[in-house]
């Protein structure tokens, strides 16, 4: 299929909706199962959303997917980061080989991962002086995001591999959600006080050259991001066309959809964030996504590391929603279980 910016723009005013059906569904079964109510607290919102959109009561998770994208970025250069681009490549080669730790981590929580590489070779221009993306870039790599979800898959998440790539990120979120440069820059992978204060001048910069023409998410996504960060955004939205929910990693991943949030309130209905990072900025862009992050492990090393643990979660909810006696398969009678506060 090929992608145009205007048929791209125009997707997000018509996206499905979760079943109420099913989350009716769901929600039944869950005042039949031998369990004082709502005594599993966000379990079992857990298994009602996942019901809601995978458009059955009893949702399941025989297919996870996890996609890993990885792309190089011109303002790297600028020494915004603790390393140097040329360990994108070598971490891609180390995920390929399965030696990373979302490779560890995607086979404890059992999803199927891939490894997209974006034009290594091209890193992206330098957002402090010029568009990171032409058109046709930022297409070609949303284009590339989308096609890369399984319709099938009954949940989906997102990681990323990018030296610097927590640059272009706090840019799109000052850009889509307002505040300051320094509110959104955080050390990244273990940036010392002066790479912090390059990384805040670079992103000011980028915001002083870019900021009049961000006036909708595909020009500041294109302006302020990277292929990385495009094709997360691809597949994130690409799932809410297949009606999969998403699990939503740490900073950079969020980053990515936030021009997204702002131009199209809902176009996230279909996200669980699975934690909160340990880099500053993600909470306040929780915060204004809206979501309650599953998990607080003080993790930041992107690559969908977070999400996969937090699949695990979702994992104990469905067991819990699927396997577990109703009253009536118990012979427990239901007056008998004291409700709960």
């Amino acid at each position: 299929m090929h992608l145009t910016r205007d048929a791209f723009l125009a997707s997000l005013a018509d996206l499905p909706e979760p079943d109420d059906a099913a989350i009716a569904a769901a929600r039944a079964r869950q005042g039949e199962l031998t369990k004082p109510a709502r005594s599993l607290g966000r379990l079992e919102e857990i298994a009602l959303f996942m019901a809601g959109w995978q458009g059955r009561g009893i949702p399941r998770l025989d297919t996870v997917q996890a996609i890993v994208f990885a792309g190089n970025h011109g303002v790297a250069a600028r020494g915004v980061s603790a390393f140097p681009p040329a360990v994108t490549a070598q971490m891609v080669a180390n995920f390929r080989s399965g030696g990373a730790a979302i490779n560890a981590l995607a086979a404890a929580c059992g999803a199927q991962l891939s490894v997209h590489a974006l034009d290594l070779d091209r890193p992206t221009g330098d957002i402090a002086e010029e568009p990171a993306l032409s058109a046709a870039e930022c297409l070609a790599a949303l284009q590339a995001g989308a096609d890369s979800v399984d319709a099938k898959a009954d949940l989906v998440f997102v990681g990323e591999m990018g030296i610097a790539n927590t640059t272009p990120a706090a840019a799109l979120c000052a850009a889509a959600l307002g505040g300051t440069a320094s509110q959104w820059c955080g050390r990244g992978t273990g940036l010392d006080d002066k790479g912090v204060s390059r990384k805040v001048a670079a992103v000011e910069a980028a915001l002083a050259l870019h900021g009049e023409h961000c006036r909708d998410p595909f020009e500041t996504l294109r302006r302020l991001g990277g292929r990385e960060i495009a094709a997360m955004a691809g597949a994130i939205l690409a799932a809410r066309r297949h009606r999969i929910p998403v699990l939503l990693d740490g900073f950079i991943a969020c980053a990515s959809v936030a021009p997204f949030h702002v131009h199209a309130p809902g176009v996230l209905d279909h996200c669980l964030a699975a934690h909160r990072s340990a880099e500053g900025g993600h909470t306040r862009l929780l915060e204004a996504f809206g979501l309650d992050p599953l998990l607080d492990l003080g993790m930041r090393l992107g690559e969908g590391s977070g999400a996969a643990v937090a699949v695990q979660i979702v994992r104990s909810a469905l067991g819990a929603h699927a396997q577990m006696a109703t009253f009536a398969e118990a012979a427990v009678n239901a007056g008998s279980v004291a409700p709960q506060p």
